[in-house]
């Protein structure tokens, strides 16, 4: 694929998606948090050090890192797309020390060598054209002794949710559907990005695996938050009447796979990568 293509694609997408990113922030901090927390006890950012959060959306891994560190370090959050950094900068109000925010190309990051201690990359490397000059960017910024740590999703089968969603799109709508779900599983198997971020000059790299299950009641429209993020480009083709005919299929199909109690098991496969200089 053409690498500005890609990259017009990947804005555009993001762009689409800013909003419904910035409407369901707060509603979705709980299920957040339970990634949030072990992707940051693993970075081990310390008081002092600088921090950057890449592809840092509307605010999230680097709120939480800001208010571990409550003004002992630099944080700074970084995102392709304006509008989601406006997000988080309207969601930082009356924080005593919110990220500085900054426009940034992974492939391209205006920062100086060596400035940080600790990356941060929350669900974005897999959106990236070009992972091996996005891993090169990281390795030149970070510090003699410092890391880089990633949140990458496992497979789709093991991603409940998106699994369903996904099934349900795809029968729908095709080829675009599944041209915006299938980047989220470009690392399901994380010995290839381990392999490609050897190249790019991490010394070395050490792996967790986060797994959860989470009942949902199928009495709530529990995927409505996943629906409009991941498939916003899609969402702003339908007419408002397609739209609620769509909320009543997935409905169904969640209620069609529940258990006994009424409940949907909300499963979530995410591998989680320190890349040490």
């Amino acid at each position: 694929m053409n690498a500005g293509i890609a990259k017009m694609d990947e804005r555009r997408r993001w762009t689409d998606s800013a909003d419904a990113w910035r409407n369901w922030a707060e509603g979705m901090a709980n299920p957040a948090d339970r990634v949030n927390r072990p992707l940051l006890d693993l970075a081990g950012a310390q008081p002092g050090q600088n921090v950057l959060d890449l592809a840092a959306g509307v605010g999230e891994p680097s709120l939480s890192q800001a208010r571990q560190l409550d003004g002992r370090g630099l944080v700074v959050a970084s995102d392709l797309v304006p509008a989601m950094l406006s997000g988080l900068r309207r969601r930082a109000a009356g924080h005593p020390h919110p990220p500085l925010s900054v426009a940034a190309d992974m492939g391209a990051l205006p920062f100086i060598d060596g400035m940080f201690d600790i990356l941060l990359c929350r669900f974005g490397l897999m959106f990236v054209p070009d992972v091996p000059a996005a891993l090169a960017e990281m390795r030149r910024i970070l510090r003699a002794g410092g890391a880089a740590v990633l949140a990458v999703w496992g497979p789709r089968a093991d991603n409940s949710l998106f699994d369903r969603l996904g099934r349900r799109l795809g029968a729908d709508h095709g080829p675009m559907a599944d041209a915006l779900l299938a980047p989220l599983f470009r690392f399901a198997d994380p010995a290839g990005l381990a392999s490609v971020a050897t190249k790019a000059g991490f010394a070395s790299i050490r792996h967790e695996h986060v797994s959860m299950t989470m009942p949902a009641g199928i009495g709530q429209p529990f995927w409505l938050p996943t629906l409009e993020m991941a498939f916003a480009p899609l969402l702003s083709t339908l007419a408002p009447c397609d739209r609620e005919a769509l909320h009543e299929r997935i409905a169904a199909d969640f209620a069609a796979e529940a258990d006994g109690q009424g409940r949907f098991p909300v499963a979530m496969s995410v591998h989680l990568l320190r890349l040490e200089t």
